[in-house]
């Protein structure tokens, strides 16, 4: 990946690489960015300064976490706080389940998509204003169809999982991972 330090953000590039990381910066004071932050030290998985960064993404996405990198946001592909947030909010699910499972396999499809299915419903993704600016405009139903369509997405460019594997994947796993709020005592 490298680093975009040039002119000002715009809706097609996204924001800069520096904007992004003072968005990062201010986004350690949102609550449930706090709240993921302690229960990730509480379970024995203190983060460091730099494992939240920003980078250029060539890959079509907002951000992701590997194990033992930490978490990438891609400044290239964000252009707003609350996407930033969001974004942090997500992959800091999936820091969670990887530290509460000594097992997790992310070359496993119903292992990935059960952090996918966790991250997308307990981070806000699919909430109904998030949906709507996506062009989503279903009323009833929207929150567990994002749900799905977004793990499938995750899944699907994970190498190891088909289009197939990774919608057996999702409805395998559906009803444990979907119900699975920790380490919220119910979705947020």
């Amino acid at each position: 990946m490298e680093d975009d330090k040039g002119s000002s953000s715009s809706a097609a590039q996204g924001m800069t690489i520096l904007e992004c990381a003072n968005y990062i910066q201010k986004s350690f004071t949102n609550p449930t960015v706090k709240f993921l932050m302690e229960k990730l030290e509480e379970s024995g998985c203190g983060i460091g300064k730099n494992f939240i960064k920003a980078a250029h993404c060539v890959e079509d996405c907002s951000g992701g976490f590997t194990r033992g990198s930490g978490i990438v946001l891609c400044h290239n592909h964000l252009q707003f706080q609350d996407q930033v947030e969001q974004v942090m909010i997500h992959e800091l699910i999936h820091a969670y389940d990887d530290c509460r499972s000594a097992n997790l396999d992310w070359n496993n499809c119903a292992h990935h998509a059960c952090s996918e299915i966790r991250a997308n419903h307990l981070s806000g993704n699919c909430k109904y204003k998030y949906e709507l600016l996506r062009g989503y405009v279903k009323m009833k139903g929207h929150e567990p169809e994002c749900v799905k369509r977004r793990a499938l997405q995750s899944v699907t460019a994970n190498p190891n999982c088909s289009e197939v594997a990774a919608k057996e994947a999702i409805g395998a796993v559906w009803s444990t991972c979907y119900n699975d709020t920790k380490p919220f005592d119910r979705a947020p």
